[in-house]
């Protein structure tokens, strides 16, 4: 439930701070006061697109938040511990949004930057909004659609539908692609299997080119380097090597080393050294007794070395990547071998529809238990605005060919002149009408809503009179399970509700701003007086506006 809406420098409001319960509550004022500020602000908090000319002139940005009430909502509490937004389930949520200047926005989750689709996924879990325009909307069979899902339950079925649809559709499109490149794939499916032959004979390893060209430097200088092993052992361990005449240094002093202190200090330095010297004339003598040099072993590293230049050329990389390349045609040639596979692929192409066969099933009779209580639910909603003779049908019609939608077709039917034939809205329904079978619908669909608050923005245009009484009843009703909120032009709907607002616009520092008044009960009167006469309000219409809400609270 929304339980708080603050704006600061949002279009014409300076600052405004309300706080909601739940029930009934309206928003009235003229035309052009700023009644629509409140559901834009709701709507950028919950994803809209946001815009720079929504800030306050003068003003360098607008902020938005709300606080909503989710101890009720587990799917809310889910979702922002998976996506990190709280660590434990949460009793209440705080949406916040800065519009700047140069048309950029900040959007944070209790205080946690957060993106738009964070705002989009969690912002329809809260708030459902029922737009002034939805009974144009209602032509659309896409509406039509959404809205009979949405009514029975079933939007998570028709995705997995339309997932369904998506893997037939794709398995049908390789088949398809297959039969017409029959022979193009042939020839690409030929090359790749000889590129695949050569490259597995060569068998490139990972590494193996460093260790090769390490082998090379090697092998291509060993007559040197043994050499330089034979020499340098030479010095070291010759007649009159370092070791010679270091171990001569030791037997001059060691004599004497009681006498002269120092000497123990050298004595251990040379200790030291003759161990290190000896470390390294074993090296030596290590290197310089490998023998002779084996012609055949550099030949064969050679020759290695040149194959897998040669191989590195002509599938254009580098030696080291040559593995990489050979996986790389691998891959490739599995997936083109499934590609020309007709069986492999009808076969798929026959268990994906079969899969999305199976899905659009669930899905139709989860629309056929729906379609008929929402088709009774308008019609008796219908007949409380005063189309008793209405009769109203949510018509499902199979459809041949696998689609994005399931099986069927959806149009709303209705007969409004007792013909007994049921027609389309769009051919069908006057303008007056359709505002009030809109309006019938949304009350309908509002009741089977998922979601804790249903705003409702002038959906009552069009129509007048008794009419409205029973759109106010409707709404007052609805708000026994919902916290609902109306934005509407209409006196008699107006004085149902439980909480009443009025929008006004004033001037300040020579700017218009737009401000909420919470109305007591006079000038609750007073309002709905103006809302039925205009500003030539007089004692009659102020009695007749307090007997019209006794009426409608009693």
């Amino acid at each position: 439930m929304l339980l708080n809406l603050s704006l600061k420098n949002f279009v014409i409001v300076d600052e405004l701070q309300l706080s909601f319960d739940g029930g009934f509550t309206v928003l009235t004022g003229e035309t052009g006061a700023g009644k629509s500020i409140i559901l834009d602000a709701i709507g950028l908090l919950l994803g809209d697109k946001a815009d720079f000319s929504q800030i306050r002139n003068g003003e360098k940005e607008a902020k938005l938040s709300a606080l909503f009430a989710i101890e009720n909502l587990p799917s809310v509490q889910n979702i922002l511990i998976e996506q990190g937004l709280s660590e434990e389930p949460e009793n209440e949520l705080v949406i916040s949004r800065i519009i700047s200047e140069q048309g950029r926005s900040r959007q944070f989750i209790n205080g946690q930057a957060a993106t738009v689709a964070q705002l989009k996924q969690i912002g329809e879990k809260l708030i459902d909004i029922h737009g002034q325009h939805a009974h144009y909307s209602l032509m659309n069979e896409n509406e039509q659609r959404h809205i009979l899902d949405n009514f029975s339950g079933c939007l998570k079925q028709a995705e997995s539908v339309k997932a369904a649809y998506q893997d037939y559709q794709q398995a049908h499109n390789a088949l398809t692609d297959a039969q017409n490149n029959a022979e193009q794939l042939a020839d690409l499916q030929e090359r790749l299997a000889w590129q695949f032959q050569e490259l597995s004979e060569l068998s490139p390893k990972s590494g193996e080119w460093a260790e090769l060209s390490a082998q090379y430097d090697i092998l291509s200088h060993a007559a040197d380097i043994q050499t330089a092993a034979e020499n340098s052992y030479q010095l070291i361990d010759g007649d009159n090597g370092m070791a010679t005449l270091l171990n001569r240094c030791v037997r001059q002093i060691e004599d004497l080393a009681h006498i002269e202190p120092h000497f123990n200090d050298s004595l251990q330095i040379l200790a030291s050294d003759e161990a290190e010297i000896g470390e390294v004339s074993s090296i030596l003598r290590s290197v310089a007794n490998k023998g002779e040099l084996d012609p055949q072993e550099l030949a064969e590293c050679e020759e290695r070395m040149h194959n897998l230049s040669a191989a590195a050329k002509k599938y254009r990389c580098d030696e080291e990547r040559l593995p990489e390349k050979l996986a790389e045609i691998e891959q490739k040639l599995h997936h083109l071998n499934a590609s020309v596979d007709i069986e492999k692929l009808q076969q798929q192409v026959s268990e994906k529809l079969l899969a999305y066969q199976k899905e659009a099933a669930k899905l139709s009779k989860q629309r056929e238990n729906g379609a008929k209580r929402l088709s009774d639910e308008v019609q008796q909603g219908l007949h409380r605005l005063a189309m008793q003779k209405a009769k109203f049908q949510v018509a499902l019609t199979p459809v041949s060919e696998p689609n994005l939608h399931g099986n069927e077709k959806i149009q709303y039917q209705i007969d409004t002149t007792m013909s007994g034939v049921l027609r389309p809205l769009a051919k069908t329904a006057s303008g007056g009408e359709l505002a009030r079978i809109s309006l019938a619908v949304q009350v309908a669909a509002g009741r089977a809503a998922t979601v804790p608050t249903l705003i409702f923005d002038e959906v009552d245009s069009g129509i007048g009179g008794s009419v409205a009484d029973k759109v106010g009843q409707s709404l007052q009703q609805l708000s026994q399970n919902y916290q609902v909120l109306a934005i509407t032009h209409l006196a008699q709907v107006a004085s149902y509700a439980d909480s009443h607002w009025q929008v006004i616009k004033s001037e300040k520092d020579n700017q218009i701003i737009s401000k909420i008044n919470i109305l007591d009960t006079e000038n609750r009167i007073t309002e709905i007086a103006r809302m039925i006469s205009g500003e030539k309000m007089t004692d009659t219409t102020r009695q007749s506006a307090a007997e019209m809400l006794k009426n409608a609270q009693g």
